[in-house]
C-alpha cells in the first residue's frame, strides 16, 4: 500500500505541533514547511534584548520539527509576501494583520510545494473559531477556495466539524482519527498535548506574527506615512522590533535604545544611519532616521540626552557621527520629560 504523504503548514506554536502527531498517529508521512515573511517575533527580539537572556533562544518551528521527527522546509517569502501586506482583499484585522489573506497566499505556496515534490495533500493546525479573521466556519472555505488547494486541506484539530476532505473520502485517513475542536479555549489543545507526551512547548494562546501587534502596527504605519508609500525592507521590519522610535517631525526619527543588548544590536546599522552617543555620561545608542536641520539637530541631541544617565544634570556631552564617520561633539540641556508629547512617542 502507498504511504501518503502530506505537507504541515509549521508555526511553531502548539495547534501545528499536535496537527502533525494527529497524522503521525494514521501512519502519514509528514514534513513540514515554514515561511519566513520578516515579521515573526521569536529569534530576533529575545535574542537581542539583553533583559530576556534566560528565555530560550530557539526558533519553535524547527523545535517542532525536531520533536516530530521531520524535516522542516524553511523557504523566504519577503519579497513576495509584501503585496498581501499592502493590498489585502480580505482587509485587516484590528491592527495591519491580514490574516485571511495571509493564510490564503502561505496555503497557495505550500500547495505548490506539494505539486513539485509529490505530495498529496496539506495540513494545517487551523481550529474552528479560533481566530476571528481566518478561522472561522465562514472564512475556512474561503481559504480553500482561493488558494485552489480545495479539498486537498485537513485540519486535524477541527476535521469532525467540517465536511470530508479528499483524504477522509479516499480512506487515506480515518475520520474518526480526527479531532472536534472549536472555539478560542487552548485546553482541550492542552490536553492532547499531554496525552501525546508534549511538556514543552510555544506559548498556547501565542500567535508569532507582529502584525498582530498594536504598538508594532503603528510604528509600521508611521513608516509609510513618513515615506508616502507603502514600501519596507527587511531591515526595516528589523529596525521596528527595537528601541523606542520618536518622531518629532514628519521627516525624521529617532531610535534609541532601551538597553545594552538593544544598543550592541543598533550598532550594526551605524554605517546605514547617522547616530548620537552619550560621552559624559551613560547612554543609549540612537540611530537617525531623515535629514535634520541645525535646530532640530539640537532637538535631538537634548530627547537622546533625557534618555541618558544624566537626564537630571545641567549638560550632557554628545556625538553626532554621520555616516561617513565624521564627528560632531555636542553639549546640551536634557529635555524634560513633558517638552516630549506622547503623540512623538510611537
Amino acid at each position: 500500500m502507498t504511504q501518503r504523504k502530506a505537507v504541515a503548514l509549521i508555526s511553531g506554536g502548539l495547534d501545528s505541533l499536535l496537527a502533525v502527531r494527529v497524522m503521525q498517529e494514521q501512519g502519514i508521512h509528514v514534513e513540514g514547511i515554514n515561511f519566513f515573511t520578516g515579521f515573526c517575533v521569536e529569534g530576533h527580539t529575545h535574542a537581542i534584548r539583553k533583559k530576556d537572556q534566560k528565555k530560550p533562544k530557539r526558533n519553535n518551528a524547527l523545535w517542532c520539527a525536531e520533536q516530530l521527527g521531520i524535516k522542516l522546509h524553511i523557504i523566504d517569502i519577503i519579497d513576495e509576501y509584501k503585496q498581501v501586506v499592502f493590498n489585502p482583499k480580505h482587509g485587516y484585522g484590528a491592527n495591519l494583520n491580514p490574516c485571511l489573506d495571509c493564510k490564503v497566499f502561505m496555503v497557495k505556496k505550500a500547495k505548490e510545494w506539494m505539486q513539485a515534490h509529490g505530495f498529496d495533500f496539506i495540513i494545517s493546525g487551523e481550529v474552528v473559531g479560533q481566530r476571528p479573521m481566518s478561522q472561522r466556519k465562514d472564512t475556512m472555505p474561503v481559504v480553500q477556495r482561493e488558494s485552489g488547494i480545495d479539498d486537498r486541506l485537513l485540519r486535524p484539530l477541527s476535521g469532525k466539524n467540517l465536511p470530508p476532505t479528499l483524504p477522509e473520502r479516499e480512506g487515506w485517513i480515518s475520520r474518526g482519527g480526527l479531532y472536534d475542536f472549536s472555539g478560542r479555549s487552548r485546553k482541550p489543545q492542552m490536553a492532547l498535548a499531554k496525552q501525546f507526551g508534549f511538556e514543552d512547548y510555544a506559548q498556547p494562546a501565542g500567535g508569532c506574527c507582529f502584525l498582530t501587534d498594536a504598538q508594532y502596527s503603528v510604528k509600521l504605519a508611521d513608516l509609510w506615512n513618513s515615506r508616502g508609500s507603502k514600501e519596507y525592507e527587511l531591515d526595516d521590519i528589523m529596525l521596528l522590533k527595537v528601541g523606542r522610535h520618536i518622531r518629532p517631525a514628519t521627516h525624521y526619527k529617532l531610535i534609541v535604545a532601551r538597553e545594552e543588548g538593544e544598543s550592541n544590536f543598533l550598532k550594526g546599522y551605524k554605517k546605514q544611519y547617522p547616530h548620537m552617543r552619550c560621552t559624559s555620561h551613560g547612554g543609549p545608542l540612537t540611530l537617525i532616521d531623515g535629514d535634520m536641520s541645525e535646530d532640530e539637530l539640537q532637538q535631538a541631541a537634548r530627547i537622546v540626552a533625557r534618555y541618558s544617565q544624566g537626564k537630571n544634570t545641567p549638560q550632557v556631552e554628545l556625538e553626532f557621527v554621520t555616516i561617513a564617520g565624521e564627528v560632531t561633539p555636542m553639549s546640551v540641556e536634557p529635555m524634560p520629560p513633558a517638552e516630549i508629547p506622547k503623540e512623538w512617542v510611537l
